[in-house]
């Protein structure tokens, strides 16, 4: 099940389709229209790829759904930070919850809108579903922004460099070095020991602004998210047990409680299997406090004017 058939949704479901990952695909747009006609566009994909059953559809088909992935929100507008749709997009997301679990819906929810964190803790309290069945996208793709920035800078191949981006999807988020590596070695010594400096490398967190360049050109980011959510989907529905950077809950992990933050999991058929707690050094523990500090304030001042305050901590 797809909720929110924007250029995110709409990115999403045409690599679903691509990748022939699910036998069905059902579309659920605020517009009708939009969703049908998406739907008649994907299905002339299907002969190329897999046969993938394509259709607009209600709220009710939600019922017997593996995943329900939600793209549905207000956009993030140039300059605006995920942080400030905070308000609009959680009284969004608590219509979409209700009206999905009251079909009886048994599934994974995987979360894409922003700010990511804030409504995946949200879909799980309004929920009332099990933390390790609700997901969000987390840092999956700022992990991919800095593999690839360090891939350009030592002109090697992106998919051998092993390092996430941590914590909130947005400005406060940070990448563990100390706990990346490239063909077995230390991520550091590598760096080290091709011409970039410390500095250098750590300038490639900036990565996380990688987001506005995006929209200030062309208005909206879609294709490496939905390439990002496409791989969570084949994870879970596959049950492949992989580790991925996800926005997963802590209970304890990393010293942090009842929040949702960007942090290796192991993903399978029942979602989070497991919180992969990764080593920190003093400056990536230090930066980890500081960005739950900032999404634990959002989240209380953000629930609060969205009504939703009995959701809070619960």
């Amino acid at each position: 099940m797809l909720i929110g058939d924007g250029v995110v949704g709409s990115a999403y479901a045409f690599s679903v389709i691509q990748q022939g990952l699910a036998e069905e695909l059902v579309i659920i747009n605020k517009s009708n229209e939009r969703s049908v006609g998406d739907a008649l566009d994907l299905e002339d994909a299907t002969p190329f790829t897999a046969p993938v059953k394509v259709k607009a559809g209600s709220y009710q088909d939600c019922k017997d759904a593996d995943i329900v992935t939600i793209c549905a929100g207000a956009a993030q507008k140039p300059g605006e930070t995920r942080l400030k749709l905070v308000e609009r997009n959680l009284k969004i997301m608590k219509e979409i919850v209700q009206e999905v679990v009251n079909t009886g819906f048994n599934g994974i929810f995987l979360i894409a809108a922003n700010p990511v964190d804030i409504l995946t803790y949200a879909v799980q309290k309004i929920s009332g579903f099990p933390a390790h069945k609700v997901i969000g996208s987390g840092t999956s793709l700022d992990s991919t922004r800095l593999r690839v920035a360090i891939g350009k800078k030592l002109a090697i191949d992106p998919r051998d460099v092993h390092v996430d981006m941590l914590a909130e999807h947005g400005d406060s988020e940070f990448a563990a070095y100390s706990c990346g590596t490239i063909g077995g070695t230390p991520l550091m010594d590598y760096v080290l020991a091709n011409g970039l400096t410390k500095q250098e490398l750590l300038k490639l967190e900036e990565v996380r602004n990688k987001a506005y360049e995006i929209i200030n050109r062309k208005g909206a980011t879609y294709y490496g998210v939905a390439t990002a959510l496409a791989r969570i989907t084949k994870a879970i529905l596959y049950d492949q047990n992989t580790v991925l950077p996800v926005s997963a809950y802590l209970d304890g992990e990393y010293g942090e409680k009842d929040i949702y933050l960007g942090t290796p999991a192991v993903i399978d058929k029942d979602g989070i299997q497991k919180v992969v707690e990764l080593p920190l050094d003093s400056r990536e523990q230090e930066a980890l406090i500081n960005s739950s500090s900032v999404l634990r304030e959002t989240t209380a001042n953000g629930m609060t004017k969205a009504g939703l305050l009995n959701y809070l901590w619960k």
